[in-house]
């Protein structure tokens, strides 16, 4: 019999999203559950209860019925103890639980025989998890919603103008943390036309930082600061004194800090401190989306946008539901790719696969049996290393050719170009001339290139190349001199057809190289 997926209100303060989203209960109909919804639970997420009942869904009044009805509950926020006592006995739960940080609840589900599969203890690492990270996509859309909520508190321009009434520099933001959130925030403010600089301790960021339009702002303090699993690790002391004057540098220059520094297990990290917003202009400011972890800033106050020294403290813990229908949409999406990895038969019944390393890092709780912490995830072994390439162009592989080597290529050349200078016919060495030149600029615009410039570069040669044209032309024209017989028509035949081609090939190479420059155009 197939399963019921149940979608209650969420309760927790502040919160609007919702755990399911109609477009995706059309889905989850077709992988064989049903859906029951409890009565407003989409309304502050723009989905009314007429949308889901379009979809498929059932409407249920109370909370109480809605939980005891489930076979499988989503849920966006962690459960309270009144929810987790609603909950059936064996029945199943997913969403984001924490396991670390809440052992009390832990035990309460434990009690209820409880299966429960906890979308932020995924192995992210896996890469057919990817589209299952809930942690990742929430957190690009709160990435996004702070600078939004910046450029709200800042009383100017993020980009700058120039205009009748004067000249409006842009605006300076620094961005700590370069992890999903940071580069959703530096995409955004670069979009929006502010100077973006950002700072990671995991040094493989610095390519993501520039290649979004941001600047990499490096410690000077050589040390690695990736923690596994897409985190950052605790810092030494020596790094970590290099990286507050570092901050204290940007905090002097900048006019808006937005702050995403998490490690797993921890209270957020302390970046910037009290003598940093001091040293801020006045009228600037800090975004903390670290806050409902403690704060990034030392005088973040969790949930509310204060000002201190003149700075604008923002500390929301509820960027998210502040963009409610899209972090509603993606979270409903994660869920809908799970239920899929769990119901492969499509027939509305979920096999919870312990042996599958992608569910068994999410269940941590199976029939009431606690299984978190999960073991490390199998990953594959390390491809063999590839042989070097050749250090330039296409030429053999290899070391490059000794000096005598050359020397005894270019006596050989030599001697051969005598014989041929000494014997060959006047007209002939004309045309000889020609095609030895053709292939030393061949060879030096073309195949001695670095690879990665071959396509645009290639389009240009293409059509340069197309000077063979004027051969076909030549081979055409009337007679320009006495004796100069007409080519008989199946020459002239190949000369119009040569034009032709080389018409397409000459128009066709600078169509390309033009498009292909406007794609690394803003």
């Amino acid at each position: 019999m197939a399963l019921m997926i149940g979608i209650p209100r969420e309760i927790a303060a502040g919160e609007k999203r919702v755990a399911t989203v109609p477009e995706v209960v059309e889905k989850l109909i077709k992988l064989g559950f049903t859906v029951a919804v409890e009565s407003g639970a989409g309304d502050a997420a723009n989905c009314s209860d007429d949308a889901y009942r379009t979809a498929g869904a059932e409407i249920i009044e109370n909370a109480a019925q809605l939980w005891a009805r489930s076979d499988i509950v989503f849920k966006v926020t962690v459960p309270t103890s009144a929810e987790v006592g609603l909950m059936r006995e064996g029945g199943h739960l997913i969403g984001f639980i924490w396991p670390a940080q809440n052992p009390e609840l832990m035990q309460q589900l434990a009690a209820k025989k409880a299966t429960v599969l906890a979308i932020d203890a995924l192995q992210r690492m896996l890469s057919r998890a990817q589209k299952m990270d809930a942690l990742t996509s929430q957190a690009g859309v709160a990435g996004y919603r702070a600078v939004i909520e910046a450029a709200n508190a800042f009383g100017r321009y993020f980009n700058g103008q120039i205009t009748a009434a004067g000249k409006v520099p842009p605006a300076k933001v620094f961005i700590a943390g370069a992890g999903v959130a940071g580069l959703a925030a530096i995409g955004t403010a670069a979009g929006l036309g502010a100077i973006v600089r950002a700072n990671d301790t995991r040094a493989e960021v610095a390519d993501q930082v520039k290649s979004l339009g941001g600047e990499f702002v490096k410690v000077e303090f050589e040390e690695e600061g990736g923690g596994g699993g897409g985190y950052a690790k605790v810092m030494s002391e020596g790094f970590q004194q290099a990286q507050r004057e570092m901050y204290a540098k940007q905090a002097k220059e900048v006019d808006i800090i937005i702050t995403t520094a998490l490690i797993p297990g921890k209270p957020a990290p302390r970046l910037i401190t009290a003598e940093m917003v001091q040293s801020m202009k006045p009228g600037s400011v800090i975004v903390d989306m670290a806050a409902e972890r403690g704060g990034n800033c030392e005088l973040t106050e969790p949930g509310q946008a204060v000002v201190k020294h003149g700075v604008t403290i923002v500390g929301y813990t509820d960027l998210n539901s502040r963009l409610a229908k899209q972090s509603s949409t993606l979270y409903a999406t994660n869920l809908f790719r799970l239920s899929e990895e769990l119901c492969k038969t499509k027939d509305g019944i979920i096999n919870v696969n312990m042996e599958d390393d992608a569910i068994r890092g999410l269940t941590v709780i199976k029939e009431g049996v606690i299984t978190w912490p999960a073991p490390a995830p199998k990953l594959p072994a390390a491809p063999a290393k590839a042989a070097p390439a050749p250090a330039h162009g296409h030429g053999g592989g290899g070391a490059p050719a000794s000096g005598g080597k050359t020397a005894v290529i270019f006596g050989v050349a030599a001697v051969l170009f005598l014989l041929i200078g000494a014997y060959a016919p006047a007209a002939f060495l004309g045309h000889f001339t020609v095609f030895v030149l053709a292939c030393f600029v061949g060879y030096m615009v073309v195949w001695n290139v670095t690879p990665a410039l071959h396509t645009p570069l290639m389009s240009v040669t293409n059509a340069i190349s197309s000077i063979i044209a004027i051969g076909a032309l030549v081979q055409i024209a009337p007679p320009l001199t006495e004796g100069f017989d007409r080519p008989d028509g199946w020459i002239r035949g190949l000369a119009v057809a040569g034009i032709a081609l080389t018409t397409v090939n000459m128009f066709g190479g600078f169509a390309v190289t033009r498009r292909m420059l406007s794609m690394f155009r803003k």
